[in-house]
């Protein structure tokens, strides 16, 4: 029935009806509303669908190999693949929900993004013998601005951007960020440093 929905979305963009849904599946409207607590909560179940949907092309790219700029541009290209894929998912997902619910389905799904990235930051300045807790701002600071720049990307028609554009230069900012980050803790990390060497189990090599 959320693949149905979906797809309803995809076909017909963001204002969608119970009815397109039972269409779809050529059932009566009243079975759709059998399977959920009112029209909220199926808004709130399409969007936990369409994250999973997204998680799933997302998070493998987040147990990165290669080089740190191979790691960034994998994940900042899957994302941005994924948006300009899914033009209406993506709308559906930050239309504006008087409930809440597009806000909790998304705050989880940038919860486990975010702490998935904290973790291999803290990882990483683990290993160089620096406090793990600074690394979950740099992740959740990470998260908004690449959520920011591609929201902005999508919503304003006037900013003729292709997606090749928009991953170059949110990979490149990334990039930048974590290297200043990495210069002002004394930690030897480039875009050219592989991220096996940066997460490599040992003792940590300085302390401070």
């Amino acid at each position: 029935m959320l693949d149905a929905a979906l797809a309803v979305i995809e076909q017909n963009g963001i204002e969608i009806s119970v009815q397109q849904i039972a269409d779809r599946l050529r059932v009566p409207r009243p079975v759709v509303y059998r399977h959920f607590d009112g029209r909220a909560d199926l808004d709130d179940q399409i969007r936990r669908h369409i994250l999973d949907s997204l998680l799933a092309e997302l998070l493998p790219r987040l147990h990165p190999d290669g080089t740190l700029r191979d790691a960034v541009r994998g994940a900042v290209g899957t994302y941005v693949g994924w948006v300009e894929r899914h033009p209406n998912l993506h709308r559906f997902l930050t239309a504006a929900d008087p409930q809440g619910g597009s806000s909790q389905a998304l705050a989880g799904a940038r919860d486990r993004i975010g702490g998935h990235l904290a973790d291999l930051f803290a990882a990483t300045l683990t290993r160089f013998g620096i406090d793990p807790n600074r690394a979950r701002p740099t992740a959740f600071g990470i998260i908004g601005f690449v959520d920011g720049v591609v929201n902005s990307w999508r919503a304003d028609p006037a900013l003729n951007l292709t997606s090749e554009q928009v991953e170059g230069i949110l990979a490149e900012s990334v990039l930048a960020l974590m290297e200043g980050n990495a210069r002002s803790l004394d930690v030897p990390l480039t875009r050219d440093t592989l991220v096996a060497d940066l997460l490599a189990r040992g003792e940590p090599q300085r302390t401070g």
